[in-house]
């Protein structure tokens, strides 16, 4: 047990080689001001000995005390050389270990402001509350030594299945102007590896490229939606890829058909959109069921309103494109699925279908393989758009970024998967 007051004092600040010069309080925030015991350097032309020109008080945020907002102020040393001949002008002493240069925050909380906006999704202006300080202290302490764990060459490596998707990102300007971004993703392992601005081609591309040619070699299976640009991505620069359409957003589009069908026969026969009382209007959300959910009263209720307000039978047609779209997921067996999907296309492709159905039938002919790899590899996008809702977690948390360099940083903090004991060690950038 220690007993010596200096000693005591200089426990519970938990710095090493500084002696305290003073403490105080005032407005409720605790004031320490501090010296380093670091020795004398020597002169980095001639060797000799430097002496203490002057000092310089720098004030730096720390860590609560006991429920209080703590100050640290560094009395540095501004060193010259003691021999008057010696053309080296002076230097500030440089302790990493009390606080990383440019950074007014001490190095221990800007590690903890780190771990607690990164990690764990915190806003940072609730950091900033409980520290005392503003945001710019806190994002600042952040993006230094987040990015040194973001950018850590070891944070994932090689990738069996990447999968690609965009996110909104801003909405700028006076016209609320929409800026989206990319997001890869390691599909197999959950992990978002990177973020790029835009939704074309070239950002995507480029950061593949920058990959080692072995990276690239190991990546065997491409996700994605039904998004023309992001297969040109994989088909450029990653042709040995098996790419895969994901289930979800195929399933989605033929609900999407049945919608738009229901939409303009309302139209057609009641000259109206759909009201309370119009029988395709009730019948929208039991159209969009699986039809292994709908009960038997469920069913008939369905069935009876198609007969009532679907003359033509123009819905019904979409309606079964639908749940045969559907079915296609259910085979286990690939032979099976490629023969019912080919049936499909050909049975789609007839001119008696509505033409939201044909439209549908051209989306199977035009993503046929990708489609069916899906019952080879099994992968789906579905990884993806978790990392997405994980991205737009942060963004809620932060009540949305304009900074494009604190988005990604935050979300690849939060969603990245750093190895967060690295957060110890690394060199703030």
């Amino acid at each position: 047990m220690l007993t010596d007051p200096i000693a005591i004092s200089e426990r519970l600040v938990g710095l090493p080689d500084v002696c305290i010069v003073g403490l105080e309080e005032l407005d409720g925030t605790v004031h320490v001001h501090v010296e380093s015991r670091m020795p004398r350097p020597g002169c980095s032309v001639c060797g000799v000995l430097a002496v203490v020109k002057d000092r310089t008080t720098v004030e730096l945020v720390d860590l609560p005390c006991f429920g209080r907002a703590a100050r640290l102020h560094w009395r540095k040393r501004r060193w010259c050389c003691a021999d008057e001949d010696c053309p080296n002008g002076s230097w500030t002493e440089d302790v990493p270990s009390i606080a990383a240069r440019r950074l007014v925050i001490t190095d221990r909380a800007g590690r903890w402001v780190t771990l607690q906006v990164g990690r764990w999704g915190r806003s940072v202006n609730e950091v900033g509350v409980e520290l005392g300080c503003d945001w710019h202290t806190v994002n600042d302490a952040v993006i230094a030594y987040g990015t040194a764990l973001v950018e850590d060459p070891g944070r994932f490596a090689d990738v069996a299945a990447l999968g690609l998707d965009e996110v909104l990102f801003v909405r700028r300007g006076r016209w609320h102007t929409k800026e989206f971004t990319t997001q890869l993703v390691d599909v197999e392992h959950s992990q978002l590896l990177d973020i790029v601005q835009g939704r074309g081609a070239d950002e995507p591309k480029r950061w593949i490229t920058e990959r080692s040619e072995q990276w690239r070699a190991n990546v065997r299976f491409g996700t994605l939606d039904l998004s023309s640009t992001y297969r040109s991505v994989f088909t450029s620069v990653l042709s040995h890829v098996t790419l895969i359409a994901d289930p979800f957003h195929l399933v989605r589009l033929a609900n999407d058909k049945v919608d738009e069908t229901r939409r303009r026969v309302q139209n057609e026969v009641f000259g109206h959109r759909g009201r309370k009382d119009d029988p395709l209007y009730r019948s929208r959300r039991l159209l969009l069921k699986a039809h292994e959910r709908l009960d038997a009263k469920g069913e008939e209720k369905l069935l009876g309103l198609l007969r009532a307000g679907d003359p033509r039978g123009d819905v019904t047609a979409a309606w079964h494109a639908k749940e045969a779209v559907r079915q296609l997921y259910a085979h286990t067996d690939v032979e099976l699925a490629t023969q019912w999907i080919d049936e499909l296309i050909r049975d789609m492709a007839d001119t008696t279908w509505p033409v939201e159905v044909r439209s549908l039938g051209r989306t199977l002919s035009k993503w046929r393989d990708e489609i069916l790899a899906w019952h080879r590899a099994h992968f789906t996008n579905g990884p993806t758009e978790a990392m997405n809702n994980l991205i737009k977690r942060v963004k809620r948390t932060a009540f949305g970024f304009t900074s494009f360099r604190n988005y990604r940083v935050r979300s690849l903090l939060y969603a990245g998967k750093p190895n967060w004991s690295l957060l110890a060690t690394v060199t703030p950038r």
